[in-house]
């Protein structure tokens, strides 16, 4: 889960990393009241920034320094509505302006490829950490970081040091790195990156700019989080479908999908959008895992997710039974459709279903003798796959 920049740097004061004093507005009035109240603090100039989970704001005109209060509602004004590669604004950080006398770039990330911790500190800041590695390699230092040593004030000094940090910023960003690293360990994060992190010129270093990457799968042990999640911005299947246990992703094609087991999706993913060339670039609606169960419950609120999107044409129903053997998945879909028909669902959009694995010709047969006229059964999955592409296709 990404945070927005002030959700990032509210956790980030949490932990006592130093950030500029601002709060969120939603409507330029709000924006001027804030600026207002900066200014009884001693502050005259803000700087307006929008909130949204995308980079290159600034380029884009998000980020705007205003004169007075005044000037703070009219930025504000401007900004808010914009869209920002995709993103609407619907809010704005209003907050102090910042004496900078340098800018630097600092980040803790997960190593993927070798299975670690990583930290990347450059004298570079206020730019794409990518543009400087690629300009300026020899400024750009990354620290590998072992998880059963972490990071302390020696640590964090060197990282700072191999960064190439002048001497006097040194002490105050070491200090900055060994709370970032709490964040980043505390909150389970994947990401956690300052970029500018700035030295004012009073010698003070801060977090300028902030991103935070939560990782999900932590949620059972970070119950606060959810707190922070954007549920105005989630699509509303997807929200749904969490709401019912279900790992959902919603795409922009037409052939919906229904599978259990990640892998087995992802295939049926690169199967349907293969067969869908040859019938006017159909592609799949979804992703969706229904796990190793697949009971009549679990089923139906899968379609039902399925089916409640509008741009799904046709549904791709591919299970392989393996500790749910195949009759039990047949009768989890003849209930399914049953239970959907009880809630007033009608299910008139043709279903694809191939059934293979454990017990799978009996679960074919109830499959058949259930008479369900929008269903039918394909053998294999490149086929069924190339089936549900031609249905979708034909309903267009």
């Amino acid at each position: 889960m990404d945070l927005f920049e002030h959700q990032a740097k509210e956790l980030f004061a949490e932990y006592g990393v130093p950030v500029p004093a601002g709060k969120i507005a939603k409507t330029p009035e709000e924006a001027r009241a804030i600026a207002e109240e900066l200014a009884a603090a001693g502050t005259s100039r803000v700087v307006v920034k929008a909130q949204v989970k995308a980079g290159g704001r600034g380029k884009a005109g998000g980020v705007k320094l205003a004169d007075s209060p005044a000037d703070a509602e009219d930025k504000a004004r401007q900004i808010l509505g914009m869209d920002i590669k995709g993103h609407t604004v619907h809010k704005v950080l209003v907050e102090e302006a910042s004496a900078i006398a340098q800018e630097y770039y600092f980040s803790f990330l997960l190593d993927r490829a070798n299975r670690t911790f990583l930290s990347i500190c450059s004298v570079e800041g206020g730019m794409e950490i990518e543009e400087v590695a690629a300009t300026k390699p020899d400024a750009v230092a990354q620290i590998p970081i072992a998880a059963l040593d972490g990071v302390d004030r020696a640590k964090a000094r060197e990282i700072a040091t191999a960064g190439r940090l002048p001497q006097e910023a040194i002490e105050g960003a070491a200090e900055l790195i060994e709370r970032l690293w709490a964040v980043f360990v505390d909150e389970d994060a994947t990401l956690v990156e300052v970029n500018p992190l700035i030295l004012t010129k009073d010698g003070q270093v801060k977090a300028l700019d902030g991103k935070v990457t939560l990782d999900e799968n932590a949620a059972f042990r970070q119950a606060e989080h959810e707190a922070l999640e954007d549920s105005a911005a989630a699509d509303p299947l997807e929200a749904k479908a969490k709401a019912k246990d279900l790992n959902y992703v919603k795409l922009d094609g037409s052939v919906g999908i229904i599978g259990n087991g990640a892998g087995l999706v992802m295939s049926t993913l690169d199967v349907v959008a293969y067969a869908g060339e040859q019938f006017g670039g159909q592609k799949p609606a979804n992703f969706l895992d229904i796990g190793g169960g697949a009971s009549a419950e679990v089923m139906a609120n899968g379609m039902e997710i399925v089916l409640g999107d509008p741009a799904v044409k046709s549904v791709f129903i591919n299970v392989f039974g393996g500790i749910t053997s195949g009759d039990a998945v047949a009768n989890g879909i003849v209930q399914a459709v049953k239970l959907l028909g009880e809630r007033g669902e009608t299910v008139d959009r043709p279903i694809v279903v191939r059934l293979d694995g454990n017990n799978a010709e009996e679960g074919r047969r109830i499959l058949n003798e259930a008479g369900i006229s929008v269903l039918e059964q394909v053998d294999t999955m490149d086929e069924a796959a190339r089936r549900a592409a031609e249905l979708a296709s034909a309903g267009v």
